[in-house]
């Protein structure tokens, strides 16, 4: 098969982290490199010493948080520093998890994989503005719960993103006890003290079914007595450190739930399991997942075929993300010649960093993509980040592009711009682009020029 060269700077930008230096002209065709990186079947996982199990950094957290109550209280029993002051253990692991991810995308040779991980992590958002247990365990969470799963069943992701530290600390369940259960008994009436839906809504609204699934208010909070009892070990003990996972039965709701007409019975872990694996293949939870998937990879109104194909695909094969994937990209209406996407700014930047083949500084990252509006794992509400244009196309939002872009160009002033814009471009390159690289006023302008082109700002 002929190799389209315009196709392949396509489908590297659209499924893919952005070309690198070399990779347009590669001589197999990019859908069979696509296809071939999902069914090799490999997921990359961050590696660095700082990158522990989530219960072992909340437990950590904890301790530190503890031994600075007594400093401040002046305990004989708080530990004595040794040297200068390190940086609170949220900020280092922080840094490490976005170094971390950083390296893998830049290593990775397309991007496809990670580009899904991306999406999988945005879809079950949690996010470091919640405070300190958030920002050391966001990062373990796509880590954990994304990484291992991303191209396994979506039923075995459901489970594990609900259930992990993270999220349960995130949607506030591990503050829900069922008001009949002997914790709710004890606790008595009160504020905050009783059932909390907000993970019970979420996972209706946002992780399967969507805002449009049929569900009701009643199955929220049929949901949510039926998440009760999961919570975090308090201490550490023989079943793990602070900060594991756990089952309370007795903060649990005791009796039968009735969830979307059906009922499961109390029978401890297992009726949250139950009620997951029914959500997991509902036809709604298909639409609303393949829509999301064709919105953050083809348009922000993708094509109604494309849509229901991918919800086919979902319900026909029990919910297989790497059949999914393969959909998508086999999918005519995917390959659009248009670029009908802007890329986010996590997308922008590191499509900009492995074009320039720039070692990727996690300090300049986070700052810049605080800039930029979207720093990782920091989605201001549990929707996630926006996957439309006008959420990164606003005159504030460009203006933080162009900076950038300047800043980025200046870093790589040694760079031919004519073979940047070949190398990442090729022939999605236009001759207004062409023109204005020969007009610029120098190479860190040319390089700019072509960072902020319509066709690299687009996918």
């Amino acid at each position: 098969m002929a190799v389209d060269p315009r196709r392949t700077a396509l489908g590297l930008g659209r499924f893919g982290l952005g070309a690198r230096p070399g990779d347009l002209a590669r001589e197999e065709p990019v859908e069979e490199a696509l296809r071939r990186e999902i069914l090799a079947g490999t997921v990359p996982l961050p590696g660095g010493p700082d990158l522990a199990p989530a219960p072992t950094l909340l437990a950590a957290l904890q301790a530190e948080e503890q031994g600075r109550k007594l400093a401040r209280a002046g305990s004989p029993d708080a530990p004595m520093p040794e040297g200068p002051p390190a940086p609170p253990i949220q900020e280092s692991v922080y840094r490490a998890e976005v170094a971390a991810r950083l390296a893998l995308a830049q290593a990775a040779p397309l991007g496809f994989v990670e580009r899904l991980i991306w999406f999988w992590a945005n879809h079950f958002t949690v996010s470091v503005a919640r405070g300190p247990r958030l920002r050391v365990s966001a990062g373990a969470f796509e880590r954990e719960a994304i990484r291992p799963h991303v191209l396994g069943r979506f039923r075995d992701l459901l489970l594990v993103a609900a259930t992990h530290p993270a999220m349960l600390i995130y949607l506030d369940n591990v503050a829900s006890v069922g008001p009949n259960s002997p914790a709710g008994q004890r606790k008595g009436p009160g504020p905050g003290k009783g059932l909390n839906e907000n993970l019970g809504r979420e996972l209706l609204e946002l992780h399967t079914l969507g805002a449009d699934g049929g569900y009701t208010q009643g199955d929220v909070t049929a949901l949510a007595r039926i998440l009760t009892g999961w919570s975090l070990q308090r201490d550490g003990n023989a079943e793990g450190l602070p900060g594991t996972t756990t089952f309370r039965r007795g903060a649990h709701e005791p009796g039968a739930v009735t969830l979307l007409g059906r009922t499961y019975l109390d029978v401890g872990p297992a009726q949250l399991r139950m009620a997951l694996d029914d959500l997991a293949v509902h036809p709604a939870t298909a639409r609303h997942v393949a829509l999301r998937l064709a919105r953050h990879f083809v348009a922000d109104d993708p094509p109604p075929a494309l849509v229901a194909r991918l919800a086919r695909t979902f319900l026909d094969q029990d919910g297989d993300l790497s059949r999914l994937a393969l959909a998508l990209i086999e999918a005519p209406e995917a390959w659009d010649p248009v670029q009908r996407k802007i890329r986010s700014p996590q997308e922008f930047l590191t499509a900009a960093m492995r074009g320039l083949s720039l070692a990727p500084d996690p300090r300049m990252v986070m700052s810049a993509l605080a800039a930029l509006g979207q720093p990782y794992w920091s989605a201001p509400a549990p929707n996630g980040y926006p996957d439309e244009a006008a959420a990164w196309a606003s005159p504030e939002g460009l203006h933080a592009r162009l900076d950038l872009a300047a800043r980025t160009g200046q870093l790589a002033a040694g760079t031919d711009p004519a073979a940047f814009a070949d190398a990442v471009l090729g022939p999605l390159a236009t001759d207004e682009t062409r023109t204005a690289i020969r007009r610029a006023e120098s190479r860190a302008q040319a390089i700019a020029l072509v960072l902020m082109a319509p066709e690299f700002q687009r996918r």
